[in-house]
């Protein structure tokens, strides 16, 4: 796993955040360093969805990148399902074969170099995973994305997603960040690190309220929705059609 020094140098300009092939190379160890209890969160997703999991139909991971998902699904669903892993960064969606294949990848599956911004296609659907995915997506946007996803699950299917959220308070969101940045300080990210990708992402990782996302899930035709997940400003929550 290469090491994710991509901020590591002072740069005198900071363009916007892309998921290209530099940071493809190193998305891996980027995700560790960088979400809280990411193993543990990959775990839980595991578990679920091996609950919801209909022979026959298909499980999406939107936001596949690097297709660390896509396996760990693919371990805890012993059914004859179908993945779909759906990415916009073709860098990431190299890697993501490299990887299936390198674990050698025999199950039934189909990998999609698509914009979510434009919503997406799901069909016969029980379970779809977005994790650290809706919060890219142009808040224009995510409406008709969650939607689209809501129209291709089958009844009972659930959606599983995972985002970095705002507090609900300007004061708890400023402690939580701050609780945050030292999280990734504990984890080698030095100040220069932490502040020159907040400032790549400031304008393309837009992120909604915890219950702004309910809001959403609820309006848009999910039954049930509830929180898996909370560690400061990450949470994890899950919605049944």
């Amino acid at each position: 796993m290469s090491k994710d020094e991509i901020f590591k140098e002072n740069m005198t300009t900071i363009a916007d955040f892309t998921f290209g092939e530099k940071v493809a190379s190193v998305f891996d160890d980027m995700l560790e360093r960088s979400v809280p209890f990411y193993r543990e969160i990959q775990r839980m997703i595991g578990e679920m969805a091996a609950d919801f999991a209909v022979e026959g139909t298909t499980i999406y991971d939107l936001g596949c990148s690097t297709g660390t998902t896509l396996l760990n699904l693919s371990q805890n669903i012993p059914s004859k399902v179908k993945f779909v892993g759906v990415d916009y960064s073709q860098d990431m969606l190299v890697r993501c074969k490299q990887k299936l294949s390198a674990h050698h990848f025999s199950r039934e599956h189909e990998l999609i170099c698509a914009d979510l911004n434009q919503g997406v296609n799901i069909e016969n659907a029980s379970v779809v995973v977005m994790i650290l995915t809706l919060q890219f997506i142009r808040p224009l946007n995510r409406d008709k994305l969650i939607g689209s996803i809501l129209k291709g699950l089958n009844e009972n299917g659930c959606l599983i997603l995972v985002e970095k959220v705002l507090g609900e308070d300007y004061v708890f969101n400023r402690l939580f960040i701050k609780y945050y940045y030292d999280f990734k300080k504990r984890n080698g990210y030095s100040e220069l690190e932490i502040a020159q990708k907040r400032e790549a992402l400031e304008n393309v990782l837009i992120p909604y309220k915890l219950l702004e996302n309910r809001e959403l899930l609820l309006k848009e035709g999910f039954r049930y929705c509830d929180v898996f997940f909370k560690w400061y400003n990450f949470c994890g929550m899950i919605a049944i059609k």
